[in-house]
């Protein structure tokens, strides 16, 4: 797993022995019941913090589809892009937060049957409680994303092909 680390975003990287596609399918799924992006352990933390500042907390079940697509809603993510060609599933917070909340995650093909998994948390702050929280925010933000990301290298193990991430 590759890390990378700035004062606005939180990246992690990770090489899969599997086809692009069939990534996609478990990064962008839809499907009703457990979904990395709803149900990774902190991000059902921190949908319990937001209901405690006054937010709705993760309000939205996944839609039923098959995949994602842009304008649909799950946890307490909107989804901004799902461009299954490109391989990008955009997912904006609505939380309470002094600021933008951004996950991006992408799939990116290295091979027939190797692809490269992405993802990157990034936050753009909104005012001088929002420069603060950036500050703050940065161990929480490498926390979560390591959890996450780890969460989804976990469900895509089910995957045929899927070795472990290299």
């Amino acid at each position: 797993m590759r890390r990378h680390t700035s004062l606005r975003t939180t990246s992690r990287s990770s090489g899969l022995t599997a086809p692009a596609r069939d990534v996609w399918r478990v990064v962008a799924s839809g499907g009703t019941g457990p979904q990395w992006y709803v149900d990774a352990a902190p991000l059902v933390f921190r949908g319990g913090v937001d209901r405690v500042l006054g937010g709705e907390g993760r309000r939205w079940p996944p839609p039923g589809t098959p995949v994602l697509a842009a304008g649909d809603t799950a946890g307490f993510w909107r989804v901004t892009e799902a461009d299954p060609a490109q391989g990008r599933l955009v997912l904006e917070a609505d939380v309470r937060a002094p600021g933008r909340v951004v996950l991006d995650t992408s799939v990116t093909p290295t091979g027939a049957a190797t692809c490269r998994l992405s993802q990157t948390i990034s936050f753009e702050p909104s005012g001088l409680l929002g420069a603060a929280y950036l500050l703050v925010d940065l161990p929480a933000r490498e926390a979560v994303l390591e959890l996450v990301h780890r969460r989804l290298l976990t469900d895509l193990a089910d995957l045929p092909e899927q070795a472990a991430g290299r």
